[in-house]
């Protein structure tokens, strides 16, 4: 079972000598405790870098074969074109479609194509490349959070395998791209660490910064929110038990002490982002509440509990179709059960409310089926019983499920980037 975090101290697993934001001597300075948490996490780091790299070399050696630029593939294909435009030009771009259907790029959020063009004014670069180097950044920034998750809960091993199983996802070539799911991971796996360490406000920022760069940055803001009130709750509790006994702590929760008033403001902050740039979009359609989601149904993107789902469902069972949805099917149904083992395994609950939000989201939304598999990769928490198992595994059975995980992932990676007939 799991150790617990819920509690300010919560003891750590036997495994865990010392965690990411604790030094081995009590007392010392913030930056070698920094300094001691990367060298700890650099394996982690180093492992993931080298499948990332591996499974970028191999897309690029395919691409020049067929007579394709690696360059336009990952900088400029699909989403990632839309958002260049955006840092580029700004909003405003429509496309209209002969069924009537209208896309509006306010459909994408705006945090990370505002990066790009603050980057860009800087940098003697084009807009793709910083996009690109964006993205690879907040990839690094995201394993280095999933590793601090991993270690805190686990230990160092179980963490470094955490990391290296995340790196090596069938859609992980998408950590490559100048896509936004390296960003979203990034804010989401620093602000999930923040709650678990209890540093309130950290968390809200961090949230609402999530909030602003995916759609489904709501799950993190619902992860912040729902932890914070569950806190509040269990003080005020604690306080009247207190109370009774005629035994009153100054500090055990007031609404005047300091930890409280943090918990209230990480909890204001958490979903800031979302909502703000929702209704940004719904005052700029003349709808403050259902403009956003009108934008979003011209994308056929919209939240139907799963019904559009089904019928995609349906007619892969009956019907000859394409590989990634195939795939895409699998992925869903393998996260779907690696959800309810997670579950079982009573991990803290922030991690529950966060993944669980996002299996939800992923499942119950229509439209692009063949995206779903993109839209749970920063639902790392999945992989945790995964990484546990192959920590108590033999090696022998543990590299050959690795061997077996990359060699998926980058011939699968290529193929979605070079020979897919569907966007990815």
């Amino acid at each position: 079972m799991l150790c617990r975090t819920t509690q300010p101290r919560a003891r750590r697993c036997p495994l865990s000598a010392e965690t990411f934001d604790e030094a081995a001597v009590a007392g010392t300075p913030h930056l070698p405790r920094l300094r001691a948490g990367l060298l700890r996490a650099a394996p982690a780091l180093g492992l993931f870098a080298v499948a990332r790299l591996t499974g970028l070399l191999v897309m690029s050696g395919w691409a020049w074969h067929i007579g394709r630029r690696p360059r336009a593939i990952l900088g400029r294909a699909w989403d990632s074109d839309w958002y260049m435009l955006i840092a580029e030009h700004g909003y405003g771009r429509t496309l209209t479609w002969p069924d009537g259907a209208v896309q509006s790029d306010l459909a994408f959020f705006p945090l990370y194509p505002g990066l790009v063009r603050t980057v860009s004014a800087v940098l003697p670069v084009t807009s793709g490349t910083v996009g690109l180097l964006i993205s690879w950044t907040a990839a690094g920034a995201a394993a280095l959070g999933i590793y601090a998750i991993g270690e805190r809960l686990y230990g160092r091993r179980a963490a470094t395998v955490l990391v290296l199983l995340w790196g090596l996802l069938p859609h992980s070539i998408v950590l490559t791209m100048a896509y936004t799911e390296p960003l979203l991971t990034a804010f989401a796996a620093w602000s999930l660490y923040a709650v678990l360490t209890r540093h309130w406000v950290w968390a809200g920022a961090l949230s609402a910064l999530a909030g602003l760069a995916r759609p489904n940055g709501i799950a993190v803001a619902a992860a912040v929110t729902g932890v914070a009130c569950w806190e509040l709750l269990r003080r005020h509790r604690r306080r009247e038990r207190l109370l009774g006994l005629r035994n009153v702590l100054g500090r055990a929760g007031g609404g005047g002490e300091p930890a409280t008033w943090r918990i209230w403001l990480g909890a204001a902050l958490a979903p800031l982002g979302w909502c703000a740039y929702v209704l940004y979009v719904g005052f700029r359609k003349g709808d403050p509440l259902g403009g956003y989601f009108a934008v979003q149904r011209g994308w056929t993107s919209t939240f139907d509990f799963g019904t559009g789902a089904l019928r995609v469902v349906r007619d892969i069972v009956l019907r000859p179709t394409v590989l990634p949805l195939v795939m895409a099917l699998l992925i869903v149904v393998v996260s779907v059960a690696l959800f309810a083992v997670l579950v079982l395994e009573r991990p803290p609950a922030a991690l529950v409310v966060y993944t669980g939000v996002l299996v939800l989201i992923t499942i119950g939304g229509s439209g692009f089926f063949e995206s779903k598999p993109r839209f749970l990769l920063p639902a790392f928490p999945l992989l945790l019983p995964v990484a546990l198992a192959l920590t108590r595994a033999r090696p022998p059975a543990a590299v050959a499920v690795t061997v077996a995980l990359a060699g998926l992932s980058f011939a699968y990676g290529t193929y979605l980037l070079t020979l897919s007939p569907v966007a990815l």
